[in-house]
């Protein structure tokens, strides 16, 4: 799938003109006060450009090109790769690494442990790996917490929301593994 960053970001940009809250991912993510955090499936840095404008260094990955230059343009001073989050190796750690919109659903089936292992692998001693997706696709919350497992990582809570609302087993989950 290709995408065109800007119609991406455009429509951010309304939902946000229009009064709408586009930033609860970041501030789930600012909750656990991290100095430093991965946006893994960055798209057009509409989160990790949110958490640097409250002091966070923050580096963006995606492997669309066109999402990347639209990030690229809109904050120049973050660093952002073009990158397969499969095999990822930056070569540093991080206190928070996110993948935020449904960044599992878009990686070919199969590759999902390669995924979990690739951005997993720059989670910090002590740090969090955040991310939030449908479970409607069939890739379940089971299969992503076996993933985390052999990841290294613990599942530390579950919620149905960015802003935390309970999880019941709906068809939407945002889970918060550690690597202790």
């Amino acid at each position: 799938m290709t995408w065109n960053g800007d119609e991406y970001q455009a429509r951010f940009d309304r939902i946000a003109a229009e009064g709408g809250d586009i930033h609860g991912e970041a501030a789930l993510l600012r909750s656990f006060e991290p100095t430093t955090v991965l946006d893994a499936g960055c798209g057009t840095g509409r989160v990790a450009i949110e958490l640097a404008r409250h002091g966070i260094a923050v580096v963006g990955v995606d492997v669309d090109a066109s999402m990347i230059e639209t990030a690229r343009r809109l904050a120049p001073e973050i660093r952002w790769y073009r990158h397969d989050l499969v095999g990822l190796d930056l070569g540093q750690s991080f206190d928070v690494v996110v993948m935020a919109g449904n960044v599992p659903l878009f990686t070919p089936p199969g590759t999902e442990p390669a995924l979990v292992a690739g951005v997993a692998g720059h989670v910090r001693s002590g740090g969090r790996l955040v991310a939030g997706f449908s479970l409607d696709r069939g890739y379940t919350p089971d299969d992503y917490d076996a993933h985390c497992r052999a990841a290294g990582l613990t599942l530390e809570a579950r919620y149905a929301t960015w802003s935390r609302a309970p999880y019941t087993d709906g068809d939407y989950a945002v889970s918060v593994h550690r690597r202790f």
